[in-house]
């Protein structure tokens, strides 16, 4: 029995010595052959490959954006094989997604030719200047087997005289790897020659982090060394929020920055970089607007990628990740990203009160922010996050971006804690931070009411702030409170004539309206906005306007000058037609009823010093 029990614990001891060795990498080559037709060659070799039949896909989402995309399209050529070059029979079972047979060797390898043409932060594009790669948009990969390590060697640099910027950590020559599946996504990588600045911040804890900006642009090395100049102005008032850095993943992070005309303007978070692509001719001479995008995506490496939402963690690759969360995880960092402008000196009072009152429209006088609520909207990403939809949709009366409407309940819960507990909003963040962002606990957003309800030790405060403006519809009272701060929320327009928006854009069409060159008149190309006179006087999508007021109507401009000469109340008998023949009805202008908000100097009122103090303990430099 004693020698029974002794081979037994023997076997199962060198069980589980094998059952503890860890899985050997993925491995994905990629070469770049045929750059300047948007190709890539990409081979990923499986060792260890799964027993029987396994599947191999393309992402359908990426890391940061909510909405699906199709990536499987951009690929073709895809091809198994053996590690002498034997073929192994692939069955595409989906689009995007093809099955290995049964019978196979240990080690697979599958190649395929990528297609990248589109340069943003969500796609992948090349050519012989660059490779700017996404990717979820670039990477096949094994259901299953999403935890195993990855290596990643990049081919053909000396070709094109490229370097390489990304967060996967660098393991030799050309040579890059990641943890997992998850940190492989969220790692997008810039191949170009170029331009870099750096510096260095002492985090809290008194370790250094590096910050790197990598710029593929048009631009020389001290237009680089001036701008990186700016962002370090932001990255500290950031910080000062906060009070300290996130700790980044071998010391340093990294903007990845393209700019060029023929880009597609975006900018993408990832944990240890993000992504920012703009369509300028090159950075110089638009740093100030740039640095929205900076300020916005850096306040991320915070708030979304360590303050994770429960509902994106891990993402999931396969679909659209719907999260009811985005009003705290966007909209509250879009609320800071501008807010830390002014902080840094690059933005005037007068300037971000434009912002502010983007935001207060946003909240009041759109049609989906009197109905649904801002967890509802959040919902609606999956729909509205640059989503790939041709057909038109009805955005502009049922849907109001999280972005601007979080924004809004930022700004009004910052002026609340400001003026009713001797807070502030940054109070809140860096509870949050502490809470739940630094120890890495995915949230849900009953944990962010628990940590307002502490912080102002007032938990039904904050359980009415949350069931009113969160929730529910309700909206706070901005006229009040931004007169707190010595800023008027006023009519923009007060006694002009409004008949509705002509040329808001939204998701791929433009609403309002627009000439079409055959259509002899002005189409009406998508949904008019619900309440307004046009809207009332029932004119929508695919109507076409002849004449208004008895004019002949060609162009918007026609249309616009002919309601700028009319008076509130005042009729314009408009003249139309559609599918169903030639139709007449009336438009009613009623008084624009958007807002604006300037401050008490520029409406002619006294600043108090209360008002005055109030407004620099909100918009005054944090960094000491």
């Amino acid at each position: 029995m004693k020698k029974l029990f002794l081979i037994t614990t023997l076997c199962l001891f060198v069980a589980n010595i094998f059952a503890q060795t860890p899985p050997k990498a993925i491995f994905y080559s990629i070469s770049f052959p045929n750059a300047v037709h948007h190709e890539a060659e990409i081979v990923m070799t499986i060792p260890q490959a799964p027993s029987g039949a396994f599947k191999v896909r393309m992402s359908r989402s990426s890391a940061g954006r909510y909405a699906t995309h199709e990536f499987g399209k951009n690929i073709y050529n895809v091809k198994g094989s053996t590690v002498d070059g034997a073929d192994i029979p692939l069955k595409q079972i989906e689009g995007d997604v093809y099955e290995v047979n049964e019978d196979h060797p240990a080690t697979v390898k599958i190649s395929y030719t990528l297609f990248a043409n589109w340069t943003d932060g969500t796609y992948a594009s090349i050519d012989d200047s660059h490779a700017h790669l996404n990717m979820p948009a670039v990477c096949m990969w094994v259901p299953g087997q999403t935890d195993r390590p990855i290596t990643l060697e990049l081919n053909d640099l000396d070709k094109y005289g490229w370097k390489v910027a990304t967060q996967l950590k660098h393991e030799g020559v050309n040579v890059y790897s990641a943890p997992n599946l998850q940190y492989l996504m969220d790692s997008p990588t810039e191949l170009s020659n170029f331009k870099e600045t750096s510096w260095q911040v002492v985090n809290t804890d008194g370790k250094t982090e590096t910050i790197n900006l990598t710029a593929h642009s048009d631009d020389s090395q001290a237009t680089i060394d001036n701008f990186g100049k700016m962002v370090q102005k932001v990255v500290l008032e950031e910080k000062a929020v906060f009070g300290e850095l996130p700790t980044y993943d071998f010391g340093e992070y990294t903007f990845l920055t393209d700019v060029y005309p023929t880009n597609s303007g975006d900018g993408m978070e990832h944990r240890n970089s993000t992504c920012i692509v703009e369509e300028d001719k090159k950075i110089e001479g638009n740093e100030i607007d740039e640095l929205s995008t900076f300020s916005h995506e850096y306040f991320h490496s915070w708030n979304v990628k360590r303050i994770r939402p429960k509902s994106l963690e891990p993402f999931n690759f396969e679909h659209a990740d719907m999260s009811n969360e985005l009003w705290f995880a966007e909209g509250f960092t879009q609320y800071y990203g501008e807010l830390l402008l002014v902080r840094s000196g690059f933005h005037s009072v007068d300037d971000y009160t434009q912002t502010i009152g983007g935001l207060v429209n946003a909240v009041l006088k759109t049609p989906a922010a009197a109905k649904y609520s801002a967890t509802q909207m959040s919902r609606y990403a999956v729909f509205a996050d640059n989503g790939v939809s041709i057909d038109p949709v009805n955005q502009i009366n049922t849907f109001t971006t999280y972005y601007y409407y979080g924004g809004a309940i930022a700004l009004a819960l910052d002026l609340r804690l400001r003026s009713e507990f001797n807070l502030t909003l940054d109070d809140y963040m860096k509870a949050v931070w502490l809470a739940v962002g630094k120890v890495q606990k995915p949230y849900i957003i009953p944990d962010l009411e628990k940590v307002l309800g502490k912080l102002t030790n007032n938990p039904k405060f904050a359980a009415d702030f949350f069931k009113q403006y969160i929730y529910g519809i309700e909206k706070n009272n901005y006229e009040a409170l931004l007169a707190k701060a010595g800023l008027v929320l006023r009519k923009s327009n007060p006694g002009k004539a409004w008949a509705g928006p002509l040329s808001t854009r939204y998701g791929r069409r433009r609403a309002g309206f627009a000439k079409g060159d055959s259509y002899d008149g002005l189409l009406i190309q998508s949904s008019t906005l619900m309440g307004s006179p046009v809207y009332k006087a029932g004119l929508d999508a695919g109507d076409i306007i002849l004449k208004a007021d008895g004019k002949n109507v060609k162009d918007e401009q026609t249309f616009e000058n002919i309601v700028e000469g009319k008076s509130i109340g005042d009729k314009i008998v408009i003249d139309y037609k559609n599918r169903t023949g030639d139709h007449q009805t009336t438009i009613t202008l009623e008084e624009n009823p958007y807002l604006e908000v300037v401050t008490f100097e520029k409406a002619g009122k006294t600043l108090t010093k209360d008002q005055q103090d109030f407004r620099n303990s909100w918009l005054l430099s944090k960094v000491k």
